[in-house]
């Protein structure tokens, strides 16, 4: 099973940006398919952005298409998500996530990180 460590979190203000990283170790990190999930305090666990084990295909939540892009590289058993022009709302927990399944369902993924802490000000 694969071990996922996140970094990159922080304090931005509104309409900058932040790039969080998720390093994985263990398994294979190319067997995954990987995931961005996001938890802000008092709500469920949302799907972000999710990404194929070649890093071919991609998809996000409409609420952050066209601001956030998912990115993985093989060679360094990392997966990124580069976050731009953000907003007060896309203040939460990032967890990284691995899954067997192309999915943006949370269940569906098997191994998760500790999460990393993003708050945008305005």
């Amino acid at each position: 099973q694969a071990q996922l460590v996140e970094s990159g979190g922080g304090l931005v203000q509104t309409g900058g940006s932040l790039r969080v990283s998720c390093a994985a170790s263990g398994r294979t990190f190319s067997w995954y398919i990987m995931g961005w999930f996001r938890q802000a305090p008092g709500k469920e666990r949302e799907f972000v952005a999710t990404v194929t084990k070649s890093g071919s295909l991609t998809a996000y939540a409409d609420s952050v298409k066209g601001r956030f892009t998912i990115s993985r590289d093989s060679a360094k058993n990392t997966v990124d998500l580069q976050m731009n022009s953000l907003k007060p709302e896309d203040t939460a927990i990032y967890y990284c996530a691995a899954s067997s399944q192309w999915s943006t369902r949370s269940r569906d993924y098997e191994t998760w990180g500790q999460g990393t802490q993003v708050t945008v000000s305005s």
